[in-house]
């Protein structure tokens, strides 16, 4: 993999609780580009890490050999993994805590904390590896059953918006992370000019259906590569996005993807971590801040972009560089798993 894009995280690894993404709690990490003489001993030693953090952070194989211009994912707020010479390691899975792993293992949450010098309880996420302490039992050989599901919670009441002097319809959508079109159809407005100062509009939540702008039957795009649940297509001679669901265009978006240098890696992918915000930087750049961050491959990801205009040419270090309000509709419409399409 070549360079992949400007990156350097700053909020949650969102992984369903895979913590997150549609969003999730968040655990503090940055990134690194790989420098020459660079090991992934070197850099976990760096940053106060540990090997197997880093590993499981960028989905590397074990002991993955690392080399120049590589990003990597450095989980800030782990605490480097303790040898388990002295008892067993359990590595975290999705929805566990250190409460439910401590009974799991019959010890102690403060056994647990002290064995791992974790000075946060709250501060976990999947893949970390725990040192469980000496004479703890041996997990049951059988899984616990699921827990139940909690009960659906209400669904949340439309929230409204009193439109102010000088606020048109594509700035208030903007806002919430919807399309103007679409806000005006929530709303049956058939004229987006005819809107006054004082005037209430209904929101549709973001992500929704409703939210969705309607389909524009002159706007045409490729045919949906499959025919069931969501579906982004990225189509680097095209420098667009599409969005799918159920073989359905939703949404098309004008992108910068990666330069000739530095390309947009192809292939077939899924979201597997979110940023609401991070910042990136690299040899030349350092950018705070960088909006609704959506990670389909290492440190290839789809986000909003601030510092340029250029949309549709080749303009990045291999991310997909997307207007800031396209970014937050796709953010809030993707969640983990979602698949991702780059091709040519």
């Amino acid at each position: 993999m070549r360079a992949a894009c400007l990156i350097l995280f700053s909020l949650a690894l969102l992984l369903g609780s895979v913590v997150p993404q549609g969003t999730a709690s968040a655990q503090d990490s940055t990134t690194y580009v790989v420098q020459p003489g660079d090991t992934l001993f070197r850099i976990a030693l760096k940053h106060g890490t540990s090997v197997d953090a880093i590993v499981a952070a960028n989905n590397l194989p074990s002991r993955s050999i690392v080399y120049v211009g590589q990003v990597l994912i450095i989980p800030t707020s782990v605490v480097a993994a303790q040898p388990a010479a002295s008892g067993s390691v359990h590595v975290v899975a999705q929805g566990e805590t250190l409460n439910l792993i401590a009974r799991r293992y019959g010890v102690s949450l403060s056994a647990l904390l002290a064995a791992n010098n974790i000075p946060n309880p709250n501060r976990l996420f999947v893949g970390q590896r725990l040192v469980i302490p000496s004479g703890a039992a041996a997990p049951p050989a059988v899984a616990p059953s699921a827990p139940a599901a909690a009960p659906a919670a209400p669904a949340p009441s439309v929230r409204t918006h009193v439109v102010k002097r000088g606020e048109g319809l594509a700035r208030i959508a903007a806002q919430y992370g919807i399309s103007w079109q679409a806000l005006a159809n929530f709303n049956n407005i058939s004229n987006p000019n005819l809107i006054y100062a004082g005037m209430v509009l209904r929101i549709p939540a973001a992500g929704s259906p409703e939210a969705a702008a309607p389909i524009d039957a002159s706007v045409s795009g490729p045919a949906a590569p499959i025919s069931t649940g969501k579906l982004i297509l990225v189509v680097l001679r095209e420098q667009r996005v599409y969005a799918y669901q159920n073989g359905q265009l939703l949404r098309s978006f004008v992108a910068s993807t990666g330069l000739p240098a530095t390309p947009t890696v192809q292939g077939q992918f899924q979201i597997y971590v979110k940023y609401r915000t991070q910042t990136m930087y690299g040899p030349g750049y350092y950018l705070p801040n960088v909006p609704y961050v959506m990670y389909f491959y290492r440190g290839y990801g789809l986000h909003g972009t601030y510092w340029h205009s250029n949309f549709g040419r080749p303009m990045s270090h291999g991310c997909v560089n997307l207007r800031t309000p396209d970014a937050q509709w796709l953010y809030n419409w993707a969640e983990i798993g979602t698949p991702v399409h780059v091709r040519y």
